[in-house]
């Protein structure tokens, strides 16, 4: 009887995670998120909160706004991936995608035994699964695209839940939940977890998912463009008949993923989309969209500028109409939309210097930056600084395409380390308007004195580029003030 006893007990203890896993998505648990101060996990943590649970994260750095934003939510943060950090009495554990096996918080919580998941699934779970989810999806775009959907909504009365993969300056914060069953979600093709390679957004089971883009990235995770087209036709296998895919017309990588096998409605944006859009002045602050089908055409001026803006505004205007938002509605939200921090976002000037943060990090999103900035500004000058951080990049996937995507700019500086091993054309590295350095000291000393009143400067990188933007500012204002 005893060792009957015993066993069950043992029984028992092996399905207590799933047990406590499962407690924690219906009821209030507490839970404690690994890698808690990346923007999607963050969003996450301020989710849970909301929600009622307990929770507590670790982070390798804890730095603001993300941390005082979470503090302010009464949410415990620690410095370091230590087991202490988790509480004996931790319910669940949400891993971010950043940790691996070896990483001393994961070892722990697989030999306790703790129920653990992805942010992705726990979002779906816990969240999605009785919401109309509208998924922005594609290698470009995914954030703009998904703020100005969100805007569209929360302005025409929706108050959807969200989580953006950045900052939206329309909203206080990157993610939220409502009562509303409509929640609008950055679907991202990066992997979920380190023991789910899947793409996050897989697990969003989308109603209305747009396709804006592809292109290959993330060389770090996928081997080639092959294998992303893989994971966004499970995208599209998970959206119901009844769902709208809207996708851009035109772009090969799409259609492949597409003839793979479709079952829901699709609608196209692009110059010979069902969706078009019409600039109505060289920098896109002012456009015509309208639809091929419907009795659509709204103009629309803003602040923002590009060609890709405009395509991205397109697409939430069609998202939108998926769930009842009348175009003429959400053209009128859209010239409210105050944009995303660190798209062509100004970060200062200095005489009639102006300094610009843009988060390009990828060839074409490069292009497309400087393109949007040269129909801005006409003949003025242009700087422009490009920090090789994202893997693909390091990794050297891109690097015929890299100089091409220059074009529009006048003067180039480069961040190039010395731990990236492969090379740039000789005919680059040897012109006088262009400016490669291993380190921030030596770019700044390179450029600065090729920096002339009346100059755009635009900085792109996808991480904090050493805090260049705010050292540069001060070292023309010295300059200039001798």
């Amino acid at each position: 009887m005893i060792m009957a006893i015993q066993l069950s007990l043992d029984a028992l203890s092996r399905i207590m995670p799933s047990v406590s896993f499962r407690l924690s998505l219906v009821s209030m648990a507490k839970i404690h998120i690994l890698g808690i101060c990346g923007t999607f996990m963050g969003g996450i943590a301020r989710i849970a909160s909301s929600m009622g649970h307990e929770v507590s994260g670790s982070d390798r750095n804890t730095y603001p706004p993300m941390s005082t934003q979470l503090e302010s939510l009464g949410i415990a943060l620690f410095e370091g991936f230590k087991p202490e950090n988790i509480a004996d009495d931790t319910e669940l554990v949400i891993i971010g995608n950043a940790l691996s096996r070896g990483n001393t918080a994961v070892e722990y919580v697989l030999n306790k035994g703790i129920a653990y998941i992805s942010g992705p699934q726990w979002l779906s779970e816990a969240v999605l699964q009785h919401k109309w989810v509208l998924a922005i999806s594609g290698t470009h775009g995914k954030t703009t695209t998904t703020s100005m959907l969100a805007w569209i909504l929360e302005f025409c009365g929706y108050e959807p839940g969200y989580l953006i993969g950045g900052v939206a300056s329309n909203f206080e914060h990157s993610a939220r939940i409502t009562d509303s069953p409509f929640f609008v979600i950055e679907a991202d093709e990066y992997d979920s977890a380190f023991f789910d390679k899947r793409s996050k957004m897989i697990h969003y089971r989308p109603k209305t998912l747009s396709i804006n883009n592809l292109e290959f990235d993330h060389a770090d995770i996928f081997s080639d463009l092959g294998a992303i087209q893989t994971q966004f036709h499970h995208l599209v296998r998970t959206v119901p008949e009844i769902g709208r895919i809207i996708y851009a017309d035109g772009d090969i990588a799409v259609s492949e993923v597409l003839t793979k096998g479709c079952w829901s409605e699709l609608e196209s944006f692009g110059t010979k989309g069902d969706w078009e859009c019409q600039l109505l002045n060289d920098d896109g602050s002012h456009f015509r969209v309208s639809h091929k089908g419907y009795n659509v055409d709204c103009e629309i001026n803003w602040d923002l500028i590009g060609q890709h803006n405009v395509a991205n505004a397109t697409v939430a205007i069609a998202c939108a109409m998926h769930v009842g938002v009348k175009p003429l509605q959400a053209a009128e939200a859209l010239q409210q939309f105050k944009g995303v921090k660190r798209r062509l976002e100004i970060r200062g000037k200095v005489a009639d210097v102006t300094l610009y943060d843009d988060f390009a990090h990828h060839p074409t999103a490069i292009k497309t930056t400087l393109n949007a900035l040269r129909a801005k500004v006409a003949d003025k000058r242009v700087v422009a600084l490009v920090e090789l951080r994202s893997n693909t990049m390091k990794m050297g996937f891109h690097k015929e395409k890299l100089m091409a995507s220059l074009q529009q700019a006048d003067v180039v500086g480069l961040l190039f380390p010395a731990s990236i091993s492969w090379k740039l054309p000789e005919e680059f590295i040897s012109t006088d308007t262009f400016y490669q350095a291993e380190n921030v000291e030596n770019l700044l000393q390179n450029i600065i004195p090729e920096i002339k009143n009346g100059d755009h400067v635009v900085i792109m990188s996808n991480g904090s580029f050493e805090g260049i933007h705010q050292r540069l500012i001060t070292a023309l204002e010295n300059e200039w003030q001798k």
